[in-house]
């Protein structure tokens, strides 16, 4: 029999809803219960491509006993993270707490009123390494919330304190300046591995947003060891297991320092941010390889993550046939029988021989160059070529047909923001029509299914939308506005950004504290207003508004937007300088309140050829901190375009930057020459 979960639009709360636990969702049908049977709650949070909440419920939430201490102790509440980004933020801060590390699932007994008082992450069903068993915790909790209240009370209200702190206006000793940003950088630099690229060993994240504000480094400051680690870093997952070879795609991270053994979970928002990644490093070098895999990722995007009325899915879970990565491995035999015969050379490039590197079978990386592989199968580059793109579709065709991962069909505001600005970019830079499409389909299904007056909601499923958005969904889907803008020059999209970052600071915006919270003025009361500063695998919602508002100021000159934004930025300035790994796209935002913005106005008709050809030279570069403006009357009240007009020759391009404007050029070739980086001089 179907518990409550049944109900929910999250395939991670529906996966649960047979299990013989007694699930709630969060909501106030579960917490006026626990009120009033004065009954703890036990709070669990996942996602569905989780591989060990899939092994927990396995393990415990499937077995009756285990279910039934659990029904008779405890009101029991699923949540799904990805859902309720606030609620993980909450109960996270308190198992970091009480235990010193985080993770998924996570597992939090609460007081009735939501107050954390014991937690951890994944519990095996019986004592193991070192880890109590799940029943044993069960029975601790339960006898100390009815037996020892007083222990209980200590420690909520330990964590209230906690939460008190966060609460507080942050204080920095010193103002956002270039030295924040240098002493960012270098502890960056420190924190490289000059061997494999990335940062510290295992676990190995991408790390997309810190190699962004790298690269921004290297834009400004020519600094070689700034593209190295950028695009040394982006090719060593490329290179990796990490990257899927026959699909597109990153998984979300690798268990070891070398990029092989991904964790095998595919995340939109990796793939969101490491495509936009891919085409920056592009435009700064030209890099072949960059733009490869950039493509291969949107369109693997296009392809397995696309709704049909537009919106991009969530993720693809770890496991399939009940074993992490079975989708992805191989065994010589089933590669050479979807190769045919091209089996060899493409084993030779793919690194896949008898003895496998995962369990007995392989999993597809590069080891060496295509030449080098070549070089050592006696072959021509050119003959290795053509037998990994004859090869290719092929394994992808065999690999088609074996059972999936399951896929989570939500479509969250905030990741889809973050993808929109993929495909929209890529459009832009590779001037690839098709990208632009699907970017302004999905723009249009944000719009039309997720934005509500000037909200934005956060989820979306089988026709279905809810919950009221966060921070990041406001600021996410604003800026997606925002790359649409730059690609089509459609005023709409630029007033539609414009809207809901004016509602952003309605909602969100604390003035006492000089931060954004994570949740608007009207959501529902929690035991804390949480405000995540830190970017982690996803852009925070602060520095996704600050990145927001300084836009805005500069397309609209409007000082309030970036008051707001210096604000925050100052009050974050000593973190940023001390731990610049937390706050990577944090820094790419203070890198244009610190440097000014690089502006450039394009004067003239978007439909004509002489317009598209100054777009096209300016889309080909990468400008640091560029505020783009295009078109002609009636923009007026954009101070980029105001009281310009095209001249006789044509389009016109108006650039400043460092608070000077040059004159403006009417050539595309002299226009790209100008954005190019001193360090490409």
């Amino acid at each position: 029999m179907a518990n409550r979960l049944a109900h929910e639009t999250s395939p991670y709360l529906q996966q649960h809803a047979h299990n013989p636990v007694d699930w709630y969702p969060w909501g106030l049908e579960a917490l006026e219960r626990a009120r009033r049977e004065d009954r703890p709650i036990l709070l669990s949070v996942g996602y569905a491509a989780c591989h060990w909440c899939h092994v927990m419920e396995r393990e415990s939430f499937e077995d009756p006993e285990t279910a039934r201490l659990m029904n008779e102790r405890f009101v029991n509440i699923k949540v799904d993270r990805e859902e309720r980004p606030d609620l993980d933020a909450i109960y996270m801060q308190a198992v970091q707490a009480l235990t010193g590390h985080g993770g998924w699932p996570m597992t939090v007994f609460l007081t009735p009123d939501g107050a954390p008082f014991y937690g951890g992450t994944y519990y095996p069903p019986d004592d193991r390494h070192g880890m109590p068993g799940f029943r044993r915790v069960l029975h601790a909790v339960a006898d100390a919330y009815a037996n020892r209240r007083d222990d209980v009370d200590r420690t909520t209200g330990m964590l209230r304190q906690i939460y008190e702190g966060t609460a507080e206006a942050t204080a920095s000793a010193g103002a956002l300046s270039p030295d924040v940003l240098d002493r960012a950088y270098r502890l960056t630099a420190a924190e490289y591995d000059v061997r494999h690229g990335g940062f510290r060993g295992a676990p190995k994240f991408p790390q997309a947003m810190t190699l962004e504000a790298v690269l921004l480094t290297w834009a400004r400051t020519g600094q070689p060891f700034a593209l190295e680690m950028a695009r040394t870093s982006f090719h060593a997952m490329a290179r990796g297991g990490i990257y899927d070879q026959i699909g597109g795609g990153f998984a979300r991270y690798a268990t070891d320092a070398v990029w092989l053994v991904p964790h095998f979970e595919k995340m939109l928002y990796d793939n969101a941010l490491l495509a936009r990644l891919g085409v920056h490093l592009w435009q700064a070098t030209g890099d072949t390889i960059a733009r490869r895999v950039t493509e291969e990722t949107l369109d693997w995007a296009a392809r397995e993550m696309t709704s049909p009325a537009g919106g991009f899915y969530s993720s693809l879970d770890a496991d399939s046939e009940g074993e992490e990565g079975r989708f992805y491995l191989w065994t010589p035999h089933e590669f050479d029988a979807a190769a045919g015969d091209d089996g060899p050379l493409a084993r030779a490039y793919y690194g896949v021989d008898r003895g496998g590197n995962f369990d007995g079978r392989s999993i597809l990386y590069v080891p060496r160059e295509l030449e080098a592989a070549a070089a050592a199968a006696g072959v021509s580059a050119d003959t290795m070529r053509a037998a990994l793109d004859r090869a290719r579709p092929r394994l992808y065709a065999a690999r088609a047909a074996r059972v999936w991962p399951a896929r989570d069909e939500k479509i969250l505001a905030s990741w889809n923001g973050l993808m929109l600005r993929a495909f929209a970019e890529a459009a832009r830079a590779f001037d690839a029509p098709h990208y632009g499409e699907l970017a302004l389909t999905n723009g249009a299904f944000l719009f039309r299914e997720m934005v509500r007056g000037d909200r934005v909601w956060r989820s979306h499923r089988d026709g279905e939308t809810r919950i009221p958005g966060f921070l990041e969904d406001q600021a996410a889907v604003a800026l997606g506005a925002f790359a649409l803008y730059d690609l089509t020059f459609d005023r709409a999209w630029l007033d539609r950004a414009r809207t809901l970052g004016d509602a952003m600071v309605r909602n969100f915006w604390d003035d006492e504290t000089g931060m954004f919270f994570d949740t608007a003025s009207d959501h529902e009361r929690l035991i804390t207003r949480p405000r995540d500063v830190s970017d982690n695998a996803t852009p925070s919602g602060n520095s996704l508004a600050v990145e927001l508002s300084l836009r805005l100021a500069e397309l609209f000159g409007d000082d309030a937007h970036r008051r707001r934004a210096e604000r925050v930025l100052h009050g974050l300035a000593d973190a940023m300088g001390q731990f610049p790994l937390a706050f990577g796209h944090l820094l790419a935002a203070a890198d244009m309140a610190v440097h000014g913005a690089t502006e450039l106005a394009l004067v003239g008709d978007p439909a004509r050829a002489d317009f598209q050809a100054m777009a096209r030279a300016a889309a080909r570069r990468f400008v640091p901190a560029l505020v783009l403006a295009g078109g002609a009357a009636p923009n007026d009240d954009l101070p980029l375009l105001a009281g310009r007009r095209p001249a006789g020759e044509g389009a016109a391009a108006y650039l400043c930057r460092n608070y000077a404007c040059e004159a403006p050029t009417h050539d595309p070739v002299e226009l790209a020459a100008r954005l190019a980086p001193p360090a490409s001089d």
